[in-house]
C-alpha cells in the first residue's frame, strides 16, 4: 500500500508538471472587415495664418490676405477622415458617410467620397529635340545642428557640401533621420483597400471651427463597411493650440523659445531652418536645426508619431518630453542662420485605438468587425526672434479683463491706435504694400 501511494503521488505531481508548463491556449484572430483614421490637428503661429482651417489643410487666400494686411494669425483646427474596407460595396457605387456630433459644427453629415481613377493618358508625350541640359556643380553647403541650449556641443555643426552631393552627401544627410528609426504610420488608402473613402474631398469641403469639438456620439455607415457607434470624450478631443509665452532673442544671440503646457502632448519637437545668401566660398548656405538631444536632421518625421515611437524617443531624448514648456535654440544655430529663421514646433499626442467587439479572454476567437484609430498633433510655428502678436499691434500676452483696462483721460489729448503692420510690406499689390 505504501509503495501504491508513493507511484500515484508521483503520477499526480507529474500531471500537475505538465499543467504548469503548458503553452497558454492561442487566440484566434480575425479581422478587421473596415478601419476608419480620424487624423485630428491644431495649429497657431504663422503656419495657422497661411492654412487658415482651409479643407484638408489647403491653403486660405483669404487666411494669407488677412495676414497681409495687419491681422492677426489665430489658430485653427483640421479634421481628416479615412475609411477603408475589405468589402466591395452592395446596391452600386461605394457610399459612405459620418454623422459627427453637433459640437463639431459641421452640419449632420460628412460624405465619405470614394475617388475616382484616373484615366490613364490618351498619348504618350514626348521631349522636344535638343541638346542635353547642362548640368551645374552645385556651390555651397548645408550646416546641422541639434539639441536645445544657448550654445551648442562638441562636434557642432554637421558640416555637408553640396559639391560632394553626388559623392554621397546626400546619403549622409539621409542617414541622419534614419537613425530615429521612425516607420511612418499606414491609413487608409485606394492602394491598400479594396474600397476607400475620405474627407474632405471634392464634393465636400466644408472647414472645421476653431472652437470645434469631437465630443459626443459618432456613427459612420456604408455600404461596404459595418455600421460604427462609437463616443469619444475630453481625452479624445482636439489638442489644444500651442500658445507661445516667449520667443525673444537673448543677449549671447541664442533664442529662448517656451510655450504653455499643451493637455494630452506626450513629445515636443522643435525645428528650425534658415540660410544666408552666400557662404564664405560664395555658395548657398542652408542652416537645419532641430531639439533633438542627438545628432539627428529629424526633418523627415512623419506629421504622426504612434504611441510606440512617441514613448521610444522622449526616452532617448530625440523628442521632448511632453511637460516641457521651454527650448532655447542655441546662438551658433541662429546666428549662422542670419535674419529670417523659420522655426516649427509640433506636440506629438499619440493616438486613440476603438475595437468592435471588444477582444474577449482567450481562448474564445476575437472576430474584429470594425476598427477606429484617432492621431493627434499640434503646431505653430514663425520666425524667430519674431513676436507675431506684438508686430500686429495686438500686445503680447492675455488681455487683462475689462474693469480693469485704464480708462481714457479726457484732459489729455487721445493718440490714435498703433496701425497694423504688414506681414509682407515689400510684395506689390498687396495691402499695407508700399508699392502699388
Amino acid at each position: 500500500m505504501k509503495g501504491g501511494r508513493s507511484v500515484a503521488a508521483l503520477a499526480v505531481a507529474a500531471l500537475a508538471g505538465q499543467a504548469a508548463g503548458a503553452p497558454p491556449a492561442k487566440q484566434a484572430v480575425t479581422g478587421p472587415v473596415a478601419v476608419y483614421w480620424m487624423s485630428v490637428a491644431t495649429s497657431s503661429g504663422l503656419g495657422a495664418g497661411m492654412m487658415g482651417g482651409g479643407a484638408g489643410g489647403r491653403p486660405d487666400p483669404r487666411a494669407m490676405m488677412a495676414m497681409a494686411s495687419g491681422g492677426a494669425p489665430a489658430a485653427n483646427r483640421t479634421l481628416v477622415l479615412q475609411l477603408g474596407s475589405s468589402r466591395a460595396p452592395t446596391g452600386g457605387d461605394p457610399t459612405a458617410e459620418h454623422d459627427p456630433p453637433d459640437v463639431l459644427g459641421v452640419g449632420p453629415m460628412l460624405p465619405l467620397i470614394s475617388p475616382q481613377p484616373q484615366a490613364a493618358p490618351a498619348h504618350e508625350e514626348r521631349e522636344e529635340p535638343g541638346p542635353p541640359p547642362q548640368y551645374h556643380q552645385p556651390s555651397g553647403r548645408m550646416l546641422i545642428f541639434w539639441g536645445c541650449g544657448e550654445h551648442t556641443g562638441p562636434g557642432q555643426p554637421y558640416v555637408i557640401d553640396f559639391a560632394n552631393i553626388a559623392a554621397g552627401g546626400a546619403k549622409q544627410f539621409m542617414a541622419l533621420g534614419h537613425g530615429l528609426g521612425v516607420t511612418p504610420m499606414q491609413p487608409p488608402s485606394p492602394s491598400r483597400d479594396k474600397t476607400y473613402g475620405e474627407w474632405p474631398n471634392a464634393q465636400a469641403q466644408t472647414q472645421v471651427g476653431p472652437d470645434a469639438s469631437l465630443q459626443g456620439a459618432h456613427v459612420v455607415r456604408g455600404n461596404y463597411s459595418p455600421e460604427m457607434h462609437f463616443a469619444l470624450d475630453a481625452s479624445q478631443d482636439f489638442l489644444p493650440p500651442i500658445i507661445l509665452t516667449a520667443n525673444d532673442k537673448m543677449a549671447s544671440g541664442a533664442d529662448n523659445l517656451a510655450w504653455n503646457p499643451v493637455t494630452g502632448a506626450k513629445g515636443f519637437f522643435a525645428t528650425m531652418i534658415g540660410g544666408q545668401g552666400q557662404d564664405q566660398g560664395g555658395g548657398t548656405q542652408v542652416v537645419m536645426w532641430t531639439s533633438s538631444a542627438a545628432q539627428a536632421s529629424g526633418f523627415g518625421l512623419p506629421d504622426y508619431l504612434t504611441n510606440g515611437d512617441i514613448a521610444r524617443l522622449v526616452a532617448s531624448h530625440a523628442l521632448m518630453p511632453g511637460d516641457q514648456t521651454q527650448c532655447v535654440i542655441p546662438a551658433e544655430a541662429v546666428n549662422a542662420a542670419g535674419r529670417g529663421g523659420f522655426f516649427n514646433l509640433v506636440a506629438y499626442g499619440g493616438e486613440s485605438n476603438i475595437d468592435y467587439p471588444p477582444r474577449p479572454p482567450a481562448p474564445a476567437p476575437w472576430n474584429i468587425a470594425w476598427q477606429v484609430k484617432l492621431r493627434y498633433r499640434s503646431a505653430t510655428s514663425g520666425i524667430v526672434g519674431l513676436d507675431l502678436a506684438r508686430m500686429m499691434g495686438r500686445g503680447g500676452g492675455a488681455q487683462p479683463p475689462p474693469d480693469s483696462q485704464p480708462q481714457p483721460d479726457d484732459s489729455q489729448p487721445q493718440q490714435p491706435p498703433p496701425k497694423k503692420r504688414s506681414l509682407f510690406p515689400s510684395i506689390p499689390g498687396l495691402p499695407g504694400s508700399p508699392f502699388p
